[in-house]
């Protein structure tokens, strides 16, 4: 089944690369192209401490806003509230496709808030979760236009789901570089 749904590029890769920044480096182009996407972004966080960033982000080209976040910024305790597909998220809901933002449910995407930050038209909200725990968003996501994701983009993100999830746990567990508990405002 996986050979079905994964292209040759992308199991090239997750077999030739074990090192969770390889592979994310390596594979979002990849993810960009076979769902033919404008820009497609790894959110990852770590469930215990909240602190979270935009730790990768490809885009099809400079016109398209490139959010990489370069620090670890704690997820704001209003972010649930703001954003529908955030609290999804957080709940380990199965992963969410909008074919279009500005016609979506409120209860499934705020558009206002996907306009402010996101710019994009249609995405896929993809939950890596691990333990009942959100560990990072993979979002391609449509510029300008409305997108139908098929049943073979569905499998598709749904393969690289549960190959991606123990990557991105393996990135957080492994991360040096989060702000020390004194930013956090709790004492040692």
């Amino acid at each position: 089944m996986t050979s079905q749904i994964l292209p040759e590029t992308v199991q090239n890769i997750l077999d030739r690369y074990s090192d969770p920044d390889a592979v994310f480096r390596a594979i979002l182009p990849i993810i960009g192209e076979v769902l033919q996407c404008d820009r497609c972004f790894l959110y990852l966080r770590n469930p215990q401490t909240k602190w979270a960033k935009v730790a990768y982000c490809w885009r099809r080209n400079q016109e398209i806003p490139d959010i990489t976040d370069s620090d670890w910024r704690l997820d704001p305790e209003s972010l649930p509230e703001e954003d529908p597909l955030f609290a999804a998220a957080l709940r380990n809901d199965p992963s969410v496709y909008v074919e279009d933002i500005e016609t979506a449910s409120p209860e499934v995407v705020n558009k206002e808030f996907e306009r402010k930050h996101f710019g994009h038209r249609a995405l896929i909200h993809a939950h890596l979760c691990q333990d009942r725990k959100l560990w990072g968003i993979l979002q391609p996501a449509v510029f300008g236009k409305t997108r139908v994701w098929s049943e073979c983009d569905r499998a598709f993100v749904t393969q690289l789901e549960s190959k991606l999830t123990p990557l991105a746990v393996a990135y957080i567990n492994a991360a040096t570089d989060y702000p020390s508990r004194e930013s956090e405002g709790c004492e040692s």
